[in-house]
């Protein structure tokens, strides 16, 4: 199958590319390149496929001729970069993916896989959410994931399969890392201060799902029968994958020697959701996450040890997307629309094996 990923330089991106071409898959990536200098370590392993600088915004229907699947994940990433921006994320995240799924369509690309996420449930009003509960996002970036799922719905037919991935909270290594979710982030903290002081009392509910784990359910999206995931949406993650962020931070705290944890005791976060995961096993028999919290902090450990991360790699802006975003805007790197105002990071282009 020829793949076209977007996003393919950010933290899962990188993960998936290499998976799908060991998978068997023809990949070109496409990826702006905010974060493209933002490397902790090299692990592209034998993967060879070309990669292309664009925004998604630019991408044409004449871009998109001759693919099999679109998977799209090129947004702007988590709750606080798009508050950030609130207007430029609906014009990126809801629009821009609408757009790149019609001219996907028109394209005659068979399969739409869009990566969604679990935060669309926001301040879950039952114990338990499955894909069919009511949503409550609570941010623009929630609220973007929403707007495209039901968008995109729409434009489905016999010859156009989209299927929509509701990841759970992403955690574990990846060459591009990030510090800006909760499992990696509480590592980083762990590594660097021996200490994780955790400013709310950490009862809320969030699903975390290793990055791998992830690439797994997409692989096996586009692989699976089309019957199985026409515009079905799917959570993400395994349902022992719950956890109160205080027992995130408890696992995290016995896996990295000498680190304390302290709770704060203040009001809780108020976005909190516990999910089934029971939809996937069924439309995806084959799926089985690998990694649970302890897995995934162990292997953080075993990094940050083997590329000597310090505090000021934790804090830096390479690893965190707020914080790189306001940098190239600061820096006139970008203009207040989030085009590039000069000359773009350079793509590595890797052909694929065939």
């Amino acid at each position: 199958m020829r793949v076209l990923v977007t996003g393919s330089e950010g933290y899962i991106g990188t993960l998936l590319c290499p998976y799908l071409v060991a998978q068997g898959h023809e990949v070109v990536g496409v990826d702006a390149g905010f974060y493209a200098a933002a490397h902790l370590y090299e692990d592209d392993g034998e993967a060879r496929f070309e990669r292309r600088r664009e925004d998604i915004r630019r991408l044409t229907a004449a871009d998109l001729k001759g693919f099999d699947a679109v998977v799209h994940m090129a947004e702007l990433s988590n709750d606080p970069l798009g508050q950030l921006a609130p207007t430029i994320t609906y014009e990126i995240n809801h629009h821009g993916s609408v757009d790149l799924a019609s001219a996907a369509k028109v394209a005659g690309v068979s399969r739409f896989v869009y990566t969604s996420s679990c935060s669309v449930y926001g301040a879950a009003d039952q114990d338990i959410v499955d894909e069919e509960s009511p949503l409550h996002p609570q941010t623009a970036y929630a609220m973007c994931k929403q707007l495209v799922e039901q968008d995109v719905a729409l434009l489905a037919d016999d010859a156009f399969t989209p299927t929509f991935l509701r990841n759970a909270t992403a955690c574990g290594a990846s060459p591009r890392l990030r510090f800006d979710i909760v499992l990696n982030n509480l590592c980083g903290l762990a590594w660097t201060t021996r200490e994780i002081r955790m400013e709310s009392d950490g009862t809320p509910w969030r699903p975390i799902v290793h990055a791998l784990d992830i690439c797994q359910a997409i692989a096996r999206t586009l692989e699976a029968p089309v019957e199985r995931v026409h515009n079905e949406i799917l959570n993400v993650g395994d349902t022992e994958g719950n956890y109160r962020i205080r027992e995130i931070a408890e696992i995290v705290g016995q896996v990295f020697p000498g680190c304390t944890v302290t709770v704060a005791g203040r009001s809780p976060d108020a976005r909190s959701y516990c999910v089934s995961f029971a939809k996937i096993h069924e439309a995806l028999p084959g799926f089985r996450c690998e990694w649970n919290a302890e897995a995934s902090a162990r292997q953080l450990l075993d990094v940050f040890a083997r590329v000597g991360l310090s505090e000021e790699d934790f804090r830096s802006r390479d690893y965190t997307r707020l914080k790189q975003i306001e940098h190239l805007l600061q820096a006139g790197e970008i203009d207040r629309s989030f085009f590039w105002t000069g000359a773009q990071p350079a793509a590595q282009v890797k052909i694929s094996r065939t």
